[in-house]
């Protein structure tokens, strides 16, 4: 009886110290694992930022050397007008040192009916031109006649984080209209 007992004990505690070194050699192997693990997130992290990092660099040397291209997706007269998609890849503002080139609808007429009509001008200057930083990106305003009577003012919010922009055109006649896009270089 004695003897049964002795061998039972003997057998869990090898079974028991079997465990243990299981454990702990297990324990080590999830614990480099978890390491490695965490050193590739850390990496990536890096990586990620070093790209945002570069990017709004690019977006902030392209506004300031004045050679930049706004291409708008949507469109909505103000104050609250329907919203427009626009698909054509043609629509653009751009911006080439002091000359201006724009091709976009503009919502015309101060009561309804409006109508839509098509800014098509190459500007070879516009007034006052002022580029200021703000708190997420950048403001680049500026004022031109179009070749009318009237005085057309442009705001151009740039959000350097992404790449998008918001461009507002003001009329002295009409309504602003509001146009969503994004932002690029001209090569």
């Amino acid at each position: 009886m004695k003897r049964k007992i002795l061998i039972t004990l003997s057998v869990i505690f090898a079974v028991g110290i079997c465990i243990v070194g299981y454990t702990t050699a297990s324990t080590k192997g999830n614990s480099t694992k978890a390491q490695q693990r965490e050193q590739r997130h850390l990496e990536r992290e890096k990586r990620r930022a070093e790209r945002q990092a570069s990017y709004e660099r690019y977006i902030d040397s392209i506004v300031l050397s004045r050679n930049y291209q706004f291409s708008p997706q949507s469109m909505q007269q103000q104050p609250a007008g329907p919203m427009r998609l626009l698909n054509n890849a043609n629509f653009e503002l751009s911006v080439w040192g002091s000359e201006v080139d724009i091709f976009m609808p503009y919502i015309k007429g101060v009561t309804p009916p409006y109508y839509t009509v098509m800014l098509n001008y190459t500007l070879p200057s516009v007034s006052n031109y002022l580029t200021e930083q703000t708190q997420e990106g950048w403001l680049v305003t500026f004022g031109a006649s179009l070749f009318s009577a009237s005085g057309y003012k442009f705001s151009l919010e740039i959000y350097t984080a992404s790449g998008s922009a918001l461009l507002t055109i003001g009329s002295d006649w009409y309504p602003d209209v509001q146009y969503n896009g994004s932002i690029s270089g001209l090569n």
